[in-house]
């Protein structure tokens, strides 16, 4: 039976620990769900409980609308794991959050492993060692161990082999430019928040669809659970960036998000503000903004107008008629400061959820990355400014196959 002052100060030195530095939010959870350990041993932990005693949701907090909790102990359950596989080897308890439940448990460790991360089962075979030598069985069990020393190398190869290119990057020298970019979102505050877009549409899935227009649609039925396949390949692309660099995020929908949220976190929004309404709220774009075509044969078509065309620029930017095969969309991508000061908002949308897929390309590859760093002479973290772009994205059948850079501009602090 482990004694609650041990229990407490394993806990002290997780909060304390490399791999939960600079996350509040997951420092809060451990504390909680330890102090739930103690106090109530063996009572499960509700996820309600989670996010309205730690994470500041309000009492209409519904879980199966909001992921946060759910998210949030997924991070902690790897800190754990990856504390214990490194500064926390010579830890004589280990506490663990077992999947599918929100209570801590622990246990002493049977075995200190060796330091530098080789399975238990060596000291084993150091213990056999030292008796071979005694009983004159070296040159045999050298050769045991030999094999042993294969298997463990094969079987570390071939666990590696799983991992997508993107993760696999993180090791080497070409993860610069994702380091370089993303540092403001994964070392200041807590993981952000992603914002995707849900249009809200009128009509049936199987009889057809359009956006709800207020001014005829009235009392319509309102339907807001579907967004683009672009928006869902561009989650997918963030996610394997913020994996390859450790971290996570936090999904949203916009009919879901509060400017509670916008105030207190970093912020990510896939989508123009046609679909992803919550960018009319916060603060934007002041030099290459989203407008809608009023007049003439694009009429309700969005498009990019720049605000202050320079020489070579174009005053408007617009995808392909929408009566003809996509061949050709524009996108924005752009860093900016948020309703906090203090807190980021990165908006990647383009004028069709295809151009919106490019748009978050842009800043997931490394190609692009190089590109768009290079253009605004950025060579470490602490050079990049706040600024706005636009790509042009080349389209075949429905897929973004080549982007590029075609205006930019670099904002004042």
């Amino acid at each position: 039976m482990v004694d609650r002052p041990q229990f407490e100060a394993a806990i002290e030195r997780l909060v304390a620990s490399h791999a939960l530095h600079g996350s509040e939010s997951l420092c809060r959870l451990l504390k909680y769900l330890g102090r739930q350990a103690v106090e109530h041993p063996g009572v499960q932990v509700k996820e309600y409980q989670i996010a309205t005693e730690v994470l500041g949701r309000q009492a209409n907090f519904d879980p199966q609308l909001d992921s946060m909790v759910r998210v949030q102990a997924g991070r902690l359950r790897a800190k754990l794991t990856e504390y214990y596989s490194t500064e926390g080897t010579s830890d004589p308890l280990v506490i663990e959050l077992p999947k599918g439940s929100y209570a801590l448990i622990y246990h002493k460790r049977s075995r200190l492993p060796i330091s530098n991360g080789t399975p238990a089962v060596a000291k084993e075979i150091a213990e056999k060692a030292r008796n071979a030598i005694r009983n004159h069985w070296l040159v045999p069990f050298l050769g045991a161990a030999l094999l042993v020393a294969f298997a463990v190398i094969g079987w570390l190869v071939l666990g590696r082999k799983g991992q997508s290119p993107v993760v696999a990057a993180s090791a080497s020298a070409a993860a610069a430019p994702y380091r370089i970019f993303w540092n403001g979102f994964v070392t200041v505050h807590d993981e952000p928040w992603v914002i995707f877009s849900n249009a809200a549409f009128v009509g049936r899935p199987d009889t057809g669809m359009r956006y709800y227009d207020s001014a005829k649609d009235g009392k319509a039925l309102i339907l807001d659970h579907y967004t683009g396949v672009g928006e869902v390949l561009a989650v997918h692309n963030l996610d394997q960036v913020f994996g390859m660099l450790h971290e996570s995020l936090r999904v949203k929908r916009g009919s879901l998000f509060s400017l509670d949220d916008a105030k207190n976190n970093d912020l990510i929004f896939i989508g123009s503000p046609s679909e992803n309404l919550t960018l009319l709220d916060v603060p934007g774009t002041r030099e290459f903004v989203f407008e809608r075509v009023n007049e003439g044969p694009r009429a309700g078509n969005m498009e990019i107008v720049n605000v202050h065309p320079r020489q070579g620029e174009q005053g408007k930017y617009i995808a392909t008629a929408s009566n003809v095969p996509l061949t050709e969309d524009y996108a924005l991508v752009a860093l900016v400061h948020g309703l906090n000061p203090e807190h980021s908002e990165l908006i990647l949308a383009g004028t069709t959820t295809i151009g919106t897929q490019a748009a978050v390309e842009f800043v997931t590859r490394e190609n692009y990355l190089n590109e768009l760093l290079q253009r605004m002479k950025v060579l470490k973290p602490t050079d990049l400014r706040p600024f706005e772009a636009v790509i042009q994205v080349k389209v075949a059948r429905g897929v973004p196959v080549e982007s590029s850079l075609v205006a930019l501009r670099v904002l004042d602090k």
